[in-house]
């Protein structure tokens, strides 16, 4: 019997106590990955903790706090601390973190030897791993998810990092097609990327009664949700414009963020108050049962690598109306999924309307993303690893 790949997964998001939903994506690939015979995986997730007198500030107590080991839905993930300097100190993370962790990563890889290193974030994990990986004199992977390219990739302190990363790496992962180029544009060897389309739980994720589901929610007219962090990157600002012109609508926002107070303000400031209910952090269980519900979900991101939230939307049936941000076009290749929107509110407005006048089959929508499922995202993995041991 051949033995199982043992990976060292080091990644920077990851959930834990105070976030459950931090990098939940990140902890579904990996509960995936861990599910399969052929690999045993060990997770090392940094937390950051900013030096006195800011420690003592929120949200650092609180992640003080967190075990140093804990089975995580079953996931073996060691959480060391390494010193983040808030704002000021981007450039300086990953020598950070490869310092802060090696003694640990030593101690383990002296128990049981690791085959490679995962690094589920380009930046600050890639260059973090490379340091670690050259210690270890193992091989180790990047995966590109958006941000870490888009945003580091365009820090002139940090772009030599990732590049050089880049170059170390033994194999590349990217989201989606249009991040892989974005990659290659940046400097990165087009024949280490692979893409790896994220998973999907489609049991979860599915087709309900709309009208029953909206009852429950209290909603009579249209209903529109957007998934995601409220920050700046994200647009909401966008589709709360938007309900102007639809004030027999509703709209949910899941998510929170740097952005809530200006949005709130904005959307007292247009009168439509009583259209928008902010629901913070919804945890992931929760939210099929609110995506499904929706007419449309709308997400008009400046920047994305291939949003979970436009894959789960499509999986319950609800429609997208989003900006051409990363691999937008590898979902909506016809009308029936939704539409693809210049980043102003009337666009988005013209896109519902359209919508909302010939709704899609919830079945025809479902079907856009039938290709996803963690089944899939996970056979890639394990085929990508055992390529990279075997060379």
């Amino acid at each position: 019997m051949v033995r199982p790949l043992h990976i060292l997964t080091l990644s920077t998001l990851f959930p834990n106590d105070q976030s459950p939903n931090f990098g939940i994506f990140v902890e579904r690939q990996t509960a995936e990955l861990a599910s399969r015979p052929e690999a045993d995986v060990r997770i090392i997730n940094p937390i950051g903790i900013a030096p006195a007198p800011l420690k003592f500030l929120p949200p650092y107590p609180a992640l003080r706090n967190l075990a140093d080991f804990e089975l995580w839905h079953s996931l073996p993930v060691y959480r060391p601390r390494f010193t983040l300097i808030p704002k000021f100190g981007g450039a300086s993370n990953p020598a950070r973190i490869a310092k802060a962790i090696l003694p640990l990563a030593e101690r383990l890889h002296k128990e049981k030897p690791f085959d490679l290193i995962d690094a589920e974030f380009f930046y600050p994990d890639g260059p973090a791993a490379m340091h670690l990986a050259a210690s270890l004199n193992i091989p180790f992977t990047i995966k590109a998810r958006g941000a870490d390219i888009h945003y580091w990739g365009s820090q002139s302190q940090c772009r030599p990092q990732i590049l050089a990363a880049a170059q170390k790496a033994s194999g590349l992962l990217a989201v989606s097609q249009a991040l892989k180029q974005d990659m290659i544009a940046l400097g990165m060897d087009s024949q280490k990327i692979t893409v790896h389309y994220t998973g999907l739980d489609r049991d979860k994720f599915k087709p309900v009664d709309r009208l029953v589901a909206k009852k429950k929610l209290k909603v009579k007219g249209p209903l529109f949700i957007s998934v995601g962090a409220l920050i700046e990157r994200k647009n909401q600002a966008l589709v709360i414009q938007a309900m102007t012109a639809i004030p027999s609508a509703t709209l949910i926002l899941a998510g929170s963020g740097d952005q809530e107070k200006s949005y709130r303000a904005l959307a007292q400031k247009l009168g439509v108050t009583d259209q928008v209910r902010f629901l913070g952090n919804v945890p992931h269980d929760a939210l099929p049962e609110l995506v499904a519900a929706a007419d449309i979900a709308i997400l008009p991101s400046k920047s994305e690598g291939l949003a979970n939230a436009w894959v789960e939307a499509l999986s319950c049936g609800t429609p997208i109306i989003i900006s051409n941000a990363g691999g937008a076009k590898e979902l909506i290749a016809t009308g029936q999924a939704g539409r693809i929107v210049d980043q102003n509110s009337k666009a988005i407005i013209a896109a519902i309307q359209e919508i909302l006048a010939n709704p899609p089959p919830q079945q025809a929508v479902r079907a856009s993303v039938d290709q996803f499922s963690w089944q899939n995202n996970g056979d890639i993995l394990i085929n990508f690893f055992t390529d990279i041991i075997k060379r």
